[in-house]
């Protein structure tokens, strides 16, 4: 029997961007070939939901090239996170749910970009879950790689260049977030001059010790922590998040990551506040996975982050 579309849900617009320039191994540009023929799609549908697949963006292709002046491929990854903001602004201006399909993680610079600047249009308060084994709060100065993947978090909060940093085109040249507005979640893998910056921002970091300790369920409170009807949830999640036993397919394996029912109730939760509003699924690499294992997990998880649900008692 085909349910009935979900009558408060926002349609979902699913936006494909298939490219590695940011990262520093290829494969993630098949990332969102992957997560389609993993049945993102059918999936969402299953729940009721209203789904557009809005295609592929076109950018410049990856040249694999070094560092120059700090950055590989600024120039590319600029054109990239120009194109996700049209894209994922579009969307938000339409009312729709925009799920950004990638490629690597420097993308979430184009794609939380535009949900600031929608934020300040519409007058609501911007909460943003980055889920990843990396805290991506990396600089030019800080690592020699220059790989822009790496940075997108510290860009977002205004250290990058001008070309990233101000991208939301936010009123005095303010950056699109404060660090007050992120939780980290999963951090497990961090360079020690990183972990300094991160520490004099005063981003708010729940790393994997910190979820042995408290558990998820407790992690997740705090990071929700004050989210209202009037909050714009955005859920970055790169699946790097997750442990490589259980997600293979990253560009970037970091061991120690959360267990499959960890991130199953990490996004039941998340689904559970009714609040989220867009999303990135970022750093699926096929070129690294067992027969699109990770894609596939990948699916089953935002399947949960809009409401499919292991509950079995009744609601209390």
């Amino acid at each position: 029997m085909t349910p009935s579309p979900h009558p408060t849900a926002p349609a979902i617009s699913l936006i494909g961007a298939p490219t590695d320039v940011g990262a520093g191994a290829r494969g993630a540009s098949m990332g969102p070939e992957a997560l389609r023929v993993a049945g993102l799609q059918p999936a969402l549908e299953s729940h009721g939901l209203t789904v557009v697949d809005r295609g592929n963006l076109n950018g410049p292709a990856n040249p694999w090239q070094p560092p120059d002046a700090g950055y590989r491929h600024l120039a590319e990854v600029v054109a990239w996170n120009q194109h996700v903001f049209d894209a994922v602004y579009a969307e938000l201006q339409q009312g729709h749910l925009p799920i950004l399909m990638g490629g690597d993680h420097c993308l979430g610079l184009g794609s939380i970009s535009a949900v600031a600047r929608h934020c300040l249009d519409v007058g609501k308060t911007l909460r943003v879950l980055w889920l990843d084994a990396h805290a991506d709060f990396n600089t030019s100065a800080l690592t020699p790689s220059g790989n822009v993947h790496g940075m997108p978090v510290a860009c977002l909060c205004g250290f990058g260049p001008a070309e990233l940093t101000q991208l939301a085109g936010m009123p005095g040249g303010r950056p699109a977030l404060t660090p007050g507005q992120i939780r980290q979640i999963g951090i497990r893998s961090v360079d020690a001059g990183e972990k300094r910056f991160v520490h004099e921002q005063g981003l708010e970091v729940f790393d994997m010790r910190y979820i042995d300790e408290m558990g998820m369920r407790a992690t997740m409170q705090q990071a929700l922590a004050g989210v209202d009807d009037n909050t714009h949830l955005h859920v970055s999640f790169d699946v790097d998040f997750l442990d490589p036993e259980i997600a293979p397919g990253v560009g970037t394996l970091v061991p120690g990551g959360p267990t499959y029912r960890e991130a199953q109730l990490c996004m039941e939760m998340i689904a559970d506040s009714g609040r989220l509003a867009s999303l990135d699924i970022v750093e699926v690499n096929p070129a690294l996975d067992v027969r699109n294992r990770t894609a596939v997990l990948a699916v089953d998880l935002v399947e949960s982050l809009f409401g499919k649900s292991t509950l079995m008692r009744r609601s209390p």
